[in-house]
């Protein structure tokens, strides 16, 4: 009987642990799918049930008038924004939250998520980078006051001088890891900052 050659052994344990790697990433990359789908549907079922909240609201109203006042928001902007200008009691938007992912391409053309934003309340967001070591993005740096701070900062105070803002650091560095804004009044300031910061954040990946 021949005996078996201990380097087939090695080689077949060596091509064993590649499939196994292999499967893990597969594993962990649909898992993490999963949860992100997960979140997407708990943040859809929330803005639903949001909505759903205001028309009910409005039920005393006829078809006809609602009709008509809807028709007239479509016509001067998309009709979500339109409902969230409008003076709404705080405890009717108390415990919302608006969820936003900004995502770059990497070098192996992946998806990779830089930053979250969470509008809460219809009147504060957080902003949190992903990877604040990697991103250095800092508040003194040019290209930060000039696209985010003059380009929407500036641009919603002069309509809302209540709004405040704040930063959380990464580490003991000067680097921010998260952007506190408070006292906001619309989700077109919500669209406002989530454009701006794409627009920082894709400068930066592409920096990286």
């Amino acid at each position: 009987m021949k005996s078996m050659d201990p380097k087939d052994g090695e080689n077949e344990i060596e091509k064993l642990l590649q499939i196994l790697s292999k499967v893990q990433n597969i594993y962990y990359k649909k898992k993490e799918q999963l949860e992100e789908l997960q979140s997407e549907i708990s943040e859809l079922r929330e803005v639903l049930n949001f909505l759903n909240s205001l028309i009910s609201g409005k039920s005393f109203h006829s078809a006809d008038e609602i009709y008509s006042k809807s028709f007239i928001k479509k016509v001067d902007g998309p009709i979500e924004e339109q409902y969230f200008v409008e003076d709404i009691s705080k405890e009717r938007v108390e415990g919302t939250n608006i969820k936003r992912k900004i995502f770059s391409k990497n070098k192996n053309n992946d998806e990779e998520l830089l930053c979250i934003l969470n509008f809460y309340d219809l009147n504060r967001v957080v902003i949190k980078i992903v990877e604040p070591e990697k991103l250095s993005i800092k508040e003194s740096s040019e290209e930060f006051i000039r696209i985010f701070i003059k380009g929407a900062l500036v641009e919603i105070i002069e309509n809302n001088p209540n709004m405040s803002l704040k930063y959380d650091y990464y580490k003991s560095s000067d680097v921010i890891k998260h952007i506190n804004i408070t006292n906001l009044k619309s989700i077109k300031e919500y669209d406002i900052i989530t454009s701006k910061m794409r627009e920082l954040l894709s400068q930066r990946a592409w920096k990286g």
